[in-house]
C-alpha cells in the first residue's frame, strides 16, 4: 500500500491550493505493481514503462495524395511532359516500377517507387494521350510522407507515467502493439459517515436523509482511474470508525472519507483517524470546502472531506484528485481556465479563492457570460446539475466587478 510519511504536521493550517498540492507531492510516492493489459483495456491507465517505437512510422515512404509521383531531378523549370507508366494502389508493393524520365500514377498512401521523390496532385496536371503535362514550381519531397516522419523507430513513443487516452491508444495499434504495461490501479476506500444518512432505496426516517456523496464519490474516482471500495455509511460512533480506518489501510492505497472532519461535537472522524494514525488539518483557503483533513491511518494516506456534496464534488477536484494522480504515478492534470466574463458583481473574503457555479451564454463580442446559479449553499445538488462549471475568482480579489474577466473550468475539466 502507499506510504505517506507522519511529518503530517508540516501541512499546516489555511494552505493554499498550490502549497496543499505542493506539500502532496513531497510526500507521496507512486503505488507499487504493474499489469499488463490488452489495448482494448487501457484507456484511462498509466504507462508502467517508456514504449519504445519497434518501427518506423509510417514504416515506408508513401504518397499523401492522389496524384503522380516523379523524379525531382526529370523536371523543368517550366511545365514537364513525362509519359505515363505504372500504377501503385494503396496496400500494393512498388518493388520494380521503374520511375526514370516517367510519372507513375500514385494514391493515398502507396508506397512510393524507388527514386520518386516528388508527388504532383491529381487535380494539378493535364492529362495527354498517355502523358501527364506538370506545371512548375513544385517542391522537391511535396505530397510526400518520409518512413519515420510520424516517429522513428527506437525513440520513445510514450513515456511511462502518462496516462493514456484514445489517441495515445491509436498510437501504439499503429505501431502494431496489441498490449501495454500499466501501473496497477490505484485502490481508494471511501466511507460517508453520519448518523443521518441512510442508504438510497431504503425508507426514509422522519429526520434521516439519503447518502449522496458516496456516488458522487464513487464515479469521481472511477473517472480518476482508480478502483473504488466502497465502505458504506459508518455512523458516529469514534471507536468502530477508528477499526474500519484500520481495516480499510491494510488493503487500500488512499481512504477518501467525507463528512465529520469540522470540529462540531458530533464531527468523530478526526478523533478517530488520531487514534489509527495522524491527522493535520488542511484547512484549505478555498470556498466551498475549507474543512479539508490529511493525514495517514497505519501509514495509508487519508483524506477527509466535507460533508455537503458541492463542497465534496470542488474539494475532491482540487485536493483528493491531486493525491490520487500521484498515487497513480502520473502527473496532475494542469487546469487551464476558459476566459468568460462575469454577468453579475460579486464579493468575497481576500485571501481564499472561491469557486462559483455558473451557467455560459453567448456575448455580443465572442467572449461567453457567465451567469451565476440563483443557490449556491454547498449543500445545493442543483447548482452543479444546473450549471456548466465554476468560475476562478483569485485569493486576493474582493470586490469583483460584473464584466470582469475570469478563468472558467468545465465540470469535464474537473472530472476527467
Amino acid at each position: 500500500m502507499a506510504q505517506l510519511s507522519a511529518d503530517a504536521d508540516a501541512f499546516g493550517p489555511m494552505l493554499t491550493i498550490e502549497q496543499a498540492a505542493g506539500h502532496a507531492a513531497e510526500r507521496i510516492a507512486a503505488v507499487a505493481g504493474s499489469e499488463t493489459v490488452s489495448l482494448a483495456a487501457a484507456d484511462g491507465r498509466v504507462l508502467a514503462a517508456d514504449v519504445i517505437a519497434p518501427l518506423d512510422l509510417p514504416p515506408f515512404a508513401n504518397s499523401a495524395v492522389d496524384g503522380y509521383a516523379v523524379r525531382f531531378a526529370d523536371l523543368t523549370a517550366a511545365e514537364t511532359q513525362l509519359p505515363l507508366s505504372g500504377r501503385v494502389a494503396a496496400g500494393n508493393d512498388a518493388v520494380g516500377v521503374a520511375t526514370v524520365g516517367v510519372a507513375v500514377r500514385v494514391f493515398t498512401g502507396a508506397p512510393m517507387p524507388a527514386g520518386a521523390d516528388t508527388v504532383f496532385m491529381q487535380e494539378d496536371v493535364t492529362l495527354k494521350a498517355g502523358a501527364v503535362i506538370l506545371p512548375p514550381g513544385l517542391k522537391r519531397g511535396a505530397n510526400t510522407r518520409p518512413a519515420g516522419e510520424d516517429l522513428p523507430r527506437g525513440h520513445v513513443a510514450l513515456a511511462a507515467g502518462r496516462r493514456l487516452r484514445p489517441q495515445d491508444l491509436a498510437l501504439l495499434a499503429a505501431l502494431g502493439l496489441t498490449e501495454v504495461a500499466v501501473r496497477r490501479r490505484v485502490r481508494v476506500a471511501i466511507f460517508s459517515t453520519g448518523d443521518e444518512l441512510n442508504e438510497p432505496g431504503t425508507a426514509l426516517p422522519r429526520a434521516g436523509i439519503y447518502d449522496a456523496n458516496r456516488s458522487l464519490l464513487r464515479a469521481l474516482v472511477t473517472r480518476a482511474g482508480a478502483e473504488v471500495v466502497d465502505l458504506g455509511i459508518l455512523k458516529d460512533e469514534p471507536e468502530s470508525l477508528a477499526a474500519r480506518l484500520l481495516r480499510a489501510a491494510e488493503s487500500c492505497d488512499l481512504i477518501l472519507t467525507s463528512g465529520g472532519v469540522s470540529t462540531g461535537e458530533e464531527d468523530h472522524v478526526k478523533a478517530a483517524v488520531e487514534r489509527a494514525g495522524e491527522l493535520a488539518f488542511w484547512r484549505v483557503a478555498i470556498k466551498p470546502g475549507r474543512p479539508v483533513a490529511m493525514g495517514h491511518v497505519a501509514g495509508t494516506p487519508f483524506i477527509g472531506l466535507p460533508g455537503n456534496p458541492v463542497a465534496v464534488f470542488v474539494t475532491f477536484a482540487f485536493v483528493a484528485r491531486t493525491v490520487i494522480a500521484l498515487l497513480s504515478g502520473t502527473p496532475p492534470n494542469r487546469l487551464h481556465g476558459l476566459p468568460v466574463r462575469l454577468g453579475f458583481p460579486y464579493k468575497k473574503k481576500a485571501g481564499r479563492r472561491e469557486y462559483v457555479r455558473v451557467s455560459l451564454a453567448p456575448g455580443p463580442d465572442g467572449i461567453s457570460v457567465a451567469r451565476k446559479h440563483p443557490r449556491d449553499g454547498a449543500g445545493v445538488l442543483t447548482s452543479l446539475t444546473e450549471t456548466d462549471g465554476l468560475v476562478e475568482l483569485a485569493d486576493e480579489l474582493t470586490n469583483v466587478a460584473e464584466g470582469t474577466i475570469v478563468p472558467f473550468l468545465a465540470y469535464e475539466m474537473l472530472t476527467g
